[in-house]
């Protein structure tokens, strides 16, 4: 989609507000929103400023103008604003040196794909990452001086067994037995449906939802694998879209790795795949069916999985998933089938298409 495309969108859709969504260091969504009418073609090439001081990580308050730019192929008409809105994507950029920003991560993925380019070993990666999400009723916490705590609750969840719910019609799903039960055991299936639904709509590509193994909501939708860039603006969209219907509904979205103790925890296991022209270059006759190149990139995976863990595994509560017991990546290895390696193969398919880690 071009510039012209968008504002001819706008008048056919009857667009009143326009939201501007770029993502902070930490990797959260932020935006600001102008109206329609102050959406010109120049703003797709000069950009509006806004405060890099106030974004964590960023930039000093000496130096804090910065510019986000539209980008026009990421338009897609939100959901859920209540006013006629379109939303697109930013790229950041430098108000002084017209570059793009080193800390947007944005652009940190798009070096990332020139990079591979200009190494002549692959000329596309594909991405397929799977999302893990838990679905609660009630969510408390306070931390004070005096005092500190956590509730969490569910409808779903094994330990409300036993509460009055006038009447509690014992649908609860015991621990570790959520993995692909019907209605009425499982009580999230209608929500994730609407909010697979609205994914569509958006233009992410899907291949299933269904509950995951936790008991308490735990929920999993599908997309289908894309291009890092574009893969990476479906994953913010994705998070969008689940917590959004989950508060329509009244209820709680959390991609939290282990929000409850003694039971599976989420995670967001990537699937990765190199390809030149229509060359799938993990396929090959070693082990689990891949190539000497797979087999290289699992070494560097290894090699460098401690450092991966700033990315991969961010916050301590990472670590009270990474545990035996709970389907976990807790070893250090590399595995066909097994869900307890760091790098696991998939083997559902002996098509070379299908080779990835």
């Amino acid at each position: 989609m071009t510039p012209k495309e968008v504002l001819a969108l706008c008048r056919e859709k009857g667009v009143k507000a326009v939201d501007l969504r770029f993502m902070d260091f930490p990797g959260l969504w932020q935006h600001f929103t102008i109206p329609v009418d102050k959406l010109t073609e120049e703003v797709f090439e000069e950009g509006l400023g806004f405060d890099g001081s106030s974004i964590r990580g960023w930039q000093a308050i000496n130096e804090s103008d910065m510019l986000v730019v539209p980008q026009p192929d990421t338009a897609i008409l939100d959901p859920f604003c209540k006013l006629p809105t379109l939303s697109m994507i930013c790229n950041i950029q430098d108000p002084v040196t017209r570059e793009d920003y080193t800390r947007d991560p944005r652009n940190v993925a798009r070096k990332a794909v020139n990079y591979l380019k200009s190494t002549g070993i692959a000329d596309t990666c594909y991405i397929g990452p799977e999302i893990e999400f838990f679905i609660f009723d009630d969510v408390r916490f306070e931390q004070t001086p005096n005092a500190g705590y956590y509730h969490i609750d569910s409808i779903e969840g094994q330990w409300n067994r036993g509460r009055r719910e006038s009447p509690n019609l014992g649908y609860k799903l015991r621990y570790k037995e959520g993995y692909f039960p019907v209605p009425p055991a499982d009580q999230m299936m209608d929500i994730r449906n609407e909010m697979m639904q609205l994914m569509i709509e958006c233009g992410i590509e899907l291949e299933a939802q269904h509950h995951e193994v936790g008991t308490a909501g735990q929920s999993e939708i599908d997309m289908r694998f894309d291009h890092l860039v574009d893969m990476a603006d479906k994953v913010m969209w994705y998070k969008y879209i689940i917590k959004n219907v989950a508060k329509k509904h009244g209820k709680t979205v959390t991609c939290m790795p282990k929000p409850i103790f003694g039971d599976n925890g989420s995670g967001m296991h990537t699937h990765i795949s190199l390809w030149k022209g229509d060359q799938p270059l993990f396929a090959g006759s070693g082990y689990a069916g891949l190539s000497q190149m797979a087999l290289y990139a699992i070494g560097g995976l290894l090699k460098h999985a401690p450092a991966l863990c700033a990315f991969c595994n961010p916050t301590t509560n990472s670590y009270k998933r990474l545990v035996p017991g709970f389907e976990a990546p807790v070893n250090l290895a590399y595995s066909q089938r097994n869900r307890s390696a760091a790098v696991r193969i998939p083997m559902y398919s002996p098509n070379p298409k299908t080779k990835r880690l």
